[in-house]
């Protein structure tokens, strides 16, 4: 009796490992890659909407395909992505009469629904799903005008969840490291497994750092498109 359950435990573990390894299998491993256009939806310390402009950058990255359903997907993924904004005002140096570009970077993991019905020699690509990311540093620069002076000056950006924290220097706080929101993504994958999307993204996050004077809120906005390939 001791021999037959030792060989029935034998049997299960081989076949949860054949079932798992047949699922990872079918697993598409792809590389991701294209521009971003962001901003950052700002608020004052009154509340008031600050007016920023649109930040470009770029992003790149891994992801994974995972089937659960005919043509549905789940894609989580590992990105390197840059964010921002631009704005003529001072809101983020404290300086009047200052043009500011701020280029915040994130490391961001995406889980997205991905719904592929084919289309032509291809397939289409509808996606929508949640992304949590970390702000690692990024870097900012300002151009200061009044009459016939002007003045440029740079530094880099750092991640505080407490303003009081911030350093001196050229070192500027944009807001606190964690941030999260909704991914949203459309698209078409070629047959050669090259495939083209446009991406959307809202911060869903306040990711104002404590006692900034600057701002009541912080939020992460933009668009991009990717080029992507599958393995």
């Amino acid at each position: 009796m001791k021999k037959k359950n030792q060989l029935l435990k034998a049997f299960m573990v081989a076949a949860a490992v054949s079932i798992s390894g047949a699922a990872m299998s079918q697993v598409e491993i792809g590389i991701r890659a294209g521009a971003n256009f962001s901003n950052t939806a700002l608020k004052d310390a009154n509340d008031k909407k600050v007016d920023t402009k649109l930040n470009p950058g770029w992003h790149a990255g891994v992801t994974f395909d995972i089937p659960v359903a005919d043509e549905f997907y789940v894609q989580p993924g590992a990105l390197f992505s840059t964010k921002g904004y631009k704005t003529d005002n001072s809101y983020f140096d404290g300086n009047a009469n200052t043009n500011s570009k701020v280029t915040a970077s994130y490391i961001e993991v995406p889980v997205n629904l991905l719904y592929k019905p084919e289309l032509g020699s291809g397939k289409l690509l509808l996606g929508v799903g949640p992304y949590v990311a970390y702000g690692v540093g990024g870097k900012w620069d300002s151009k200061f005008s009044s009459g016939n002076t002007s003045i440029s000056t740079d530094g880099s950006v750092e991640f505080k969840g407490d303003y009081d924290d911030r350093s001196g220097g050229d070192k500027r706080v944009y807001g606190k490291p964690f941030d999260a929101g909704a991914n949203l993504l459309f698209g078409y994958e070629f047959a050669n497994k090259l495939s083209f999307q446009l991406n959307g993204q809202l911060g869903l996050l306040n990711a104002k750092a404590k006692n900034d004077p600057r701002y009541n809120s912080v939020k992460n906005t933009g668009f991009g498109i990717s080029v992507g390939y599958k393995f």
